[in-house]
Protein backbone atom coordinates (compact mmCIF):
# COMPACT_ATOMS: atom_id res chain seq x y z
CA UNK A 1 0.00 0.00 0.00
CA UNK A 2 1.56 3.36 -0.99
CA UNK A 3 2.13 6.18 1.45
CA UNK A 4 -0.51 8.85 1.98
CA UNK A 5 1.06 11.44 -0.29
CA UNK A 6 1.95 8.85 -2.90
CA UNK A 7 -1.45 7.33 -3.54
CA UNK A 8 -2.51 7.86 -7.13
CA UNK A 9 -5.75 9.67 -7.76
CA UNK A 10 -7.66 6.73 -9.20
CA UNK A 11 -6.37 4.40 -6.46
CA UNK A 12 -7.57 6.81 -3.77
CA UNK A 13 -10.98 7.23 -5.38
CA UNK A 14 -11.47 3.50 -5.78
CA UNK A 15 -10.41 2.85 -2.19
CA UNK A 16 -12.78 5.51 -0.85
CA UNK A 17 -15.68 4.07 -2.83
CA UNK A 18 -14.87 0.52 -1.83
CA UNK A 19 -14.51 1.30 1.87
CA UNK A 20 -17.85 3.13 1.99
CA UNK A 21 -19.86 0.73 -0.18
CA UNK A 22 -22.65 -0.76 1.99
CA UNK A 23 -23.29 -3.56 -0.54
CA UNK A 24 -19.96 -5.35 -0.13
CA UNK A 25 -20.21 -9.11 0.22
CA UNK A 26 -19.12 -10.79 3.45
CA UNK A 27 -16.35 -12.54 1.55
CA UNK A 28 -14.66 -9.38 0.34
CA UNK A 29 -15.32 -7.10 3.32
CA UNK A 30 -12.38 -8.36 5.49
CA UNK A 31 -9.92 -7.80 2.63
CA UNK A 32 -11.19 -4.31 2.00
CA UNK A 33 -11.12 -3.52 5.70
CA UNK A 34 -7.53 -4.62 5.79
CA UNK A 35 -6.72 -2.38 2.83
CA UNK A 36 -8.45 0.57 4.49
CA UNK A 37 -6.58 -0.07 7.73
CA UNK A 38 -3.27 -0.25 5.89
CA UNK A 39 -4.01 3.05 4.17
CA UNK A 40 -4.97 4.65 7.47
CA UNK A 41 -1.78 3.43 9.18
CA UNK A 42 0.35 4.66 6.31
CA UNK A 43 -1.24 8.09 6.51
CA UNK A 44 -1.08 8.25 10.31
CA UNK A 45 2.69 7.75 10.22
CA UNK A 46 3.32 10.21 7.38
CA UNK A 47 3.90 13.96 7.76
CA UNK A 48 1.26 16.35 6.47
CA UNK A 49 1.45 16.48 2.70
CA UNK A 50 -0.10 18.80 0.14
CA UNK A 51 -1.19 16.36 -2.55
CA UNK A 52 -2.96 18.89 -4.76
CA UNK A 53 -2.77 22.66 -5.22
CA UNK A 54 -4.27 25.00 -7.78
CA UNK A 55 -5.47 28.57 -8.00
CA UNK A 56 -8.93 28.62 -9.55
CA UNK A 57 -11.02 31.62 -10.55
CA UNK A 58 -12.45 31.67 -7.01
CA UNK A 59 -10.02 29.99 -4.59
CA UNK A 60 -6.54 28.79 -3.88
CA UNK A 61 -7.49 25.14 -3.62
CA UNK A 62 -5.40 22.66 -1.66
CA UNK A 63 -5.87 19.03 -0.67
CA UNK A 64 -3.86 18.07 2.40
CA UNK A 65 -3.32 14.63 3.95
CA UNK A 66 -2.41 14.56 7.63
CA UNK A 67 -2.55 11.56 10.00
CA UNK A 68 -5.20 9.71 8.04
CA UNK A 69 -7.43 12.73 7.47
CA UNK A 70 -7.84 14.44 4.11
CA UNK A 71 -8.69 18.15 4.21
CA UNK A 72 -9.91 20.47 1.48
CA UNK A 73 -8.61 24.00 1.94
CA UNK A 74 -9.67 27.24 0.25
CA UNK A 75 -7.25 30.14 0.75
CA UNK A 76 -5.80 28.50 3.89
CA UNK A 77 -9.21 27.92 5.51
CA UNK A 78 -10.45 24.37 6.14
CA UNK A 79 -13.57 23.67 4.11
CA UNK A 80 -14.06 19.92 4.35
CA UNK A 81 -12.51 16.85 6.00
CA UNK A 82 -12.71 13.12 5.50
CA UNK A 83 -11.15 10.05 7.08
CA UNK A 84 -9.22 8.11 4.45
CA UNK A 85 -9.92 4.82 6.21
CA UNK A 86 -13.64 5.39 6.82
CA UNK A 87 -14.94 8.12 4.47
CA UNK A 88 -18.21 8.51 6.39
CA UNK A 89 -16.17 9.78 9.34
CA UNK A 90 -13.75 12.61 9.91
CA UNK A 91 -16.12 15.32 8.66
CA UNK A 92 -16.85 18.58 10.47
CA UNK A 93 -19.64 18.09 12.98
CA UNK A 94 -21.77 20.93 11.63
CA UNK A 95 -22.48 18.92 8.47
CA UNK A 96 -24.51 16.51 10.63
CA UNK A 97 -26.98 19.31 11.32
CA UNK A 98 -27.93 19.18 7.66
CA UNK A 99 -29.92 16.09 8.67
CA UNK A 100 -32.12 18.17 11.00
CA UNK A 101 -34.70 19.20 8.35
CA UNK A 102 -36.20 15.70 8.66
CA UNK A 103 -37.68 16.81 12.00
CA UNK A 104 -40.03 19.12 10.09
CA UNK A 105 -40.46 16.96 7.00
CA UNK A 106 -40.57 13.18 7.50
CA UNK A 107 -40.94 12.52 3.78
CA UNK A 108 -37.84 14.09 2.26
CA UNK A 109 -37.34 12.97 -1.34
CA UNK A 110 -35.62 15.87 -3.13
CA UNK A 111 -32.74 17.91 -1.70
CA UNK A 112 -30.86 20.85 -3.19
CA UNK A 113 -27.45 21.71 -1.75
CA UNK A 114 -25.47 24.85 -2.53
CA UNK A 115 -21.74 24.16 -2.11
CA UNK A 116 -19.93 20.90 -2.74
CA UNK A 117 -16.61 21.08 -0.90
CA UNK A 118 -15.45 17.55 -0.20
CA UNK A 119 -18.99 16.20 -0.35
CA UNK A 120 -19.44 15.28 3.34
CA UNK A 121 -23.17 16.01 3.37
CA UNK A 122 -23.81 14.44 -0.03
CA UNK A 123 -21.92 11.31 1.04
CA UNK A 124 -24.08 11.01 4.17
CA UNK A 125 -27.33 11.43 2.23
CA UNK A 126 -26.27 8.85 -0.35
CA UNK A 127 -25.39 6.35 2.38
CA UNK A 128 -28.13 6.87 4.98
CA UNK A 129 -31.07 8.10 2.84
CA UNK A 130 -31.11 5.83 -0.17
CA UNK A 131 -34.52 7.06 -1.42
CA UNK A 132 -33.44 10.71 -1.61
CA UNK A 133 -32.26 12.53 -4.74
CA UNK A 134 -29.67 15.27 -4.18
CA UNK A 135 -28.89 18.10 -6.58
CA UNK A 136 -25.64 19.93 -5.79
CA UNK A 137 -24.88 23.40 -7.14
CA UNK A 138 -21.18 24.35 -7.07
CA UNK A 139 -19.83 27.54 -8.60
CA UNK A 140 -16.20 26.45 -9.01
CA UNK A 141 -15.53 23.67 -11.57
CA UNK A 142 -12.12 23.06 -9.97
CA UNK A 143 -13.85 22.14 -6.72
CA UNK A 144 -16.06 19.65 -8.58
CA UNK A 145 -12.99 18.02 -10.12
CA UNK A 146 -11.15 17.87 -6.78
CA UNK A 147 -14.18 16.42 -4.99
CA UNK A 148 -14.43 13.66 -7.57
CA UNK A 149 -10.72 12.85 -7.73
CA UNK A 150 -9.72 13.16 -4.07
CA UNK A 151 -12.90 12.75 -2.02
CA UNK A 152 -14.73 10.00 -3.89
CA UNK A 153 -17.70 12.18 -4.87
CA UNK A 154 -19.65 10.61 -7.71
CA UNK A 155 -22.56 11.61 -9.89
CA UNK A 156 -25.28 8.99 -9.94
CA UNK A 157 -28.99 8.79 -10.62
CA UNK A 158 -29.46 10.05 -7.05
CA UNK A 159 -26.79 12.75 -7.10
CA UNK A 160 -26.42 15.32 -9.85
CA UNK A 161 -23.90 18.19 -9.82
CA UNK A 162 -24.56 21.52 -11.55
CA UNK A 163 -21.75 24.02 -12.04
CA UNK A 164 -23.58 27.28 -11.41
CA UNK A 165 -24.29 30.04 -8.93
CA UNK A 166 -26.94 28.89 -6.45
CA UNK A 167 -29.16 31.93 -6.87
CA UNK A 168 -28.96 31.82 -10.67
CA UNK A 169 -29.78 28.10 -10.55
CA UNK A 170 -32.86 28.72 -8.41
CA UNK A 171 -34.08 31.49 -10.68
CA UNK A 172 -33.82 29.24 -13.73
CA UNK A 173 -35.03 25.90 -12.40
CA UNK A 174 -38.64 24.79 -12.22
CA UNK A 175 -37.82 22.14 -9.61
CA UNK A 176 -39.44 22.03 -6.19
CA UNK A 177 -37.45 20.62 -3.27
CA UNK A 178 -38.30 19.30 0.17
CA UNK A 179 -35.04 20.64 1.62
CA UNK A 180 -32.53 23.29 0.55
CA UNK A 181 -29.10 23.18 2.20
CA UNK A 182 -26.80 26.21 2.06
CA UNK A 183 -23.06 25.81 2.57
CA UNK A 184 -21.57 28.16 -0.04
CA UNK A 185 -18.70 30.39 1.01
CA UNK A 186 -16.34 32.91 -0.56
CA UNK A 187 -13.16 34.46 0.85
CA UNK A 188 -12.64 38.10 1.83
CA UNK A 189 -10.04 39.97 3.87
CA UNK A 190 -11.91 38.74 6.95
CA UNK A 191 -11.58 35.08 5.97
CA UNK A 192 -14.44 32.81 4.95
CA UNK A 193 -17.48 34.90 4.16
CA UNK A 194 -21.04 34.44 3.01
CA UNK A 195 -21.66 35.59 -0.57
CA UNK A 196 -23.87 38.68 0.00
CA UNK A 197 -26.35 37.77 -2.77
CA UNK A 198 -27.09 34.49 -0.94
CA UNK A 199 -27.96 36.22 2.35
CA UNK A 200 -30.74 38.63 1.43
CA UNK A 201 -34.49 38.69 1.90
CA UNK A 202 -34.88 38.48 -1.86
CA UNK A 203 -32.73 35.35 -2.01
CA UNK A 204 -34.66 33.61 0.76
CA UNK A 205 -37.90 34.51 -1.01
CA UNK A 206 -36.66 32.79 -4.17
CA UNK A 207 -35.54 29.75 -2.15
CA UNK A 208 -38.90 29.54 -0.36
CA UNK A 209 -40.70 29.54 -3.70
CA UNK A 210 -38.81 26.37 -4.63
CA UNK A 211 -39.72 24.57 -1.39
CA UNK A 212 -42.74 22.31 -1.03
CA UNK A 213 -45.51 22.72 1.56
CA UNK A 214 -43.41 21.31 4.42
CA UNK A 215 -40.18 22.62 2.96
CA UNK A 216 -37.16 23.41 5.11
CA UNK A 217 -34.06 25.51 4.46
CA UNK A 218 -30.85 24.86 6.44
CA UNK A 219 -28.05 27.44 6.33
CA UNK A 220 -24.52 27.03 7.69
CA UNK A 221 -23.17 30.25 9.17
CA UNK A 222 -19.60 30.54 10.48
CA UNK A 223 -19.89 32.33 13.81
CA UNK A 224 -21.22 32.07 17.36
CA UNK A 225 -24.64 32.90 18.75
CA UNK A 226 -22.99 34.99 21.46
CA UNK A 227 -19.45 36.09 20.67
CA UNK A 228 -17.42 35.94 17.47
CA UNK A 229 -19.42 37.06 14.43
CA UNK A 230 -22.61 37.31 16.50
CA UNK A 231 -23.67 40.24 14.28
CA UNK A 232 -23.68 37.93 11.25
CA UNK A 233 -25.77 35.35 13.10
CA UNK A 234 -28.20 38.06 14.18
CA UNK A 235 -28.55 39.52 10.69
CA UNK A 236 -29.11 36.13 9.04
CA UNK A 237 -31.67 35.18 11.68
CA UNK A 238 -33.60 38.42 11.31
CA UNK A 239 -33.49 38.22 7.49
CA UNK A 240 -34.64 34.60 7.36
CA UNK A 241 -37.46 35.46 9.79
CA UNK A 242 -38.76 37.96 7.22
CA UNK A 243 -39.49 35.01 4.91
CA UNK A 244 -39.83 31.87 7.05
CA UNK A 245 -42.47 31.72 9.83
CA UNK A 246 -40.06 29.89 12.17
CA UNK A 247 -36.27 29.97 12.39
CA UNK A 248 -34.27 27.67 14.69
CA UNK A 249 -30.60 27.39 15.62
CA UNK A 250 -28.22 24.44 15.97
CA UNK A 251 -24.77 25.59 17.21
CA UNK A 252 -21.97 23.08 16.53
CA UNK A 253 -20.16 21.66 19.53
CA UNK A 254 -16.67 21.32 18.00
CA UNK A 255 -16.44 24.38 15.75
CA UNK A 256 -17.66 27.94 15.36
CA UNK A 257 -20.61 27.10 13.14
CA UNK A 258 -24.33 27.60 13.56
CA UNK A 259 -26.79 25.86 11.27
CA UNK A 260 -29.98 27.88 10.99
CA UNK A 261 -33.26 26.17 10.08
CA UNK A 262 -36.07 28.04 8.38
CA UNK A 263 -39.41 26.25 8.06
CA UNK A 264 -42.50 26.95 5.98
CA UNK A 265 -44.52 25.47 8.84
CA UNK A 266 -45.90 28.11 11.21
CA UNK A 267 -45.99 25.71 14.15
CA UNK A 268 -43.42 26.64 16.81
CA UNK A 269 -41.39 23.61 17.94
CA UNK A 270 -39.78 23.28 21.35
CA UNK A 271 -37.05 20.83 22.40
CA UNK A 272 -39.57 18.24 23.59
CA UNK A 273 -41.32 18.26 20.22
CA UNK A 274 -38.01 18.04 18.35
CA UNK A 275 -36.89 15.05 20.42
CA UNK A 276 -40.26 13.34 19.98
CA UNK A 277 -40.02 13.75 16.20
CA UNK A 278 -36.48 12.40 16.31
CA UNK A 279 -37.63 9.28 18.13
CA UNK A 280 -40.34 8.67 15.56
CA UNK A 281 -37.86 9.03 12.71
CA UNK A 282 -35.27 6.67 14.18
CA UNK A 283 -37.76 4.04 15.41
CA UNK A 284 -39.40 3.88 11.98
CA UNK A 285 -36.03 3.50 10.26
CA UNK A 286 -36.58 6.69 8.27
CA UNK A 287 -33.53 8.29 9.87
CA UNK A 288 -30.44 6.06 9.97
CA UNK A 289 -27.72 8.63 10.63
CA UNK A 290 -26.05 7.47 13.89
CA UNK A 291 -25.50 11.00 15.27
CA UNK A 292 -29.01 12.29 14.60
CA UNK A 293 -30.62 12.04 18.04
CA UNK A 294 -27.48 13.29 19.80
CA UNK A 295 -27.40 16.42 17.64
CA UNK A 296 -31.04 17.25 18.42
CA UNK A 297 -30.07 18.27 21.96
CA UNK A 298 -28.39 21.45 20.65
CA UNK A 299 -31.69 22.78 19.29
CA UNK A 300 -32.69 26.33 20.19
CA UNK A 301 -35.85 28.22 19.31
CA UNK A 302 -34.70 31.46 20.95
CA UNK A 303 -33.72 34.46 18.81
CA UNK A 304 -30.02 35.31 19.13
CA UNK A 305 -29.42 38.45 21.18
CA UNK A 306 -27.76 40.17 18.21
CA UNK A 307 -30.94 39.91 16.13
CA UNK A 308 -32.44 42.91 17.92
CA UNK A 309 -29.59 45.17 16.78
CA UNK A 310 -28.84 43.61 13.38
CA UNK A 311 -30.18 44.75 10.00
CA UNK A 312 -32.45 42.90 7.62
CA UNK A 313 -30.23 42.10 4.64
CA UNK A 314 -31.58 43.06 1.23
CA UNK A 315 -30.24 43.22 -2.30
CA UNK A 316 -29.83 46.97 -1.77
CA UNK A 317 -28.20 46.63 1.67
CA UNK A 318 -26.20 43.52 2.58
CA UNK A 319 -23.12 44.78 4.49
CA UNK A 320 -21.61 41.35 5.18
CA UNK A 321 -18.01 42.63 5.39
CA UNK A 322 -19.03 45.35 7.85
CA UNK A 323 -20.77 42.77 10.03
CA UNK A 324 -17.72 40.49 9.90
CA UNK A 325 -15.64 43.41 11.13
CA UNK A 326 -18.00 43.95 14.07
CA UNK A 327 -20.06 46.73 12.52
CA UNK A 328 -23.80 47.20 12.73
Amino acid sequence: MPGCGEIKTHDTRDLIRACSDPKLSMKTTPLLRAACLAAALACANAPAAIIYERISAYHRVRVIDDQGVRTLSFNNSQESRMSLAIPLRGHFQYTEYFQMPWVWNRDVKRVLMAGLGGGSTQRAYQHYATNVTVHTVELDPVVVSVAEKYFGVTETARHQIFTDDARVFLRRTTNTYDVILMDAYSTTRYGSSLPPHLTTKEFFTIASQHLGTNGVLAYNVIGQIDGWRANVIGALYRTMKEVFPQVYLFPAEDSQNVVMIGTKSKVLFDLARVRAEGEILTRSGTMRHPAFNNRLRFFSNKPPAAASRSPVLTDDFAPIESLLNGGQ
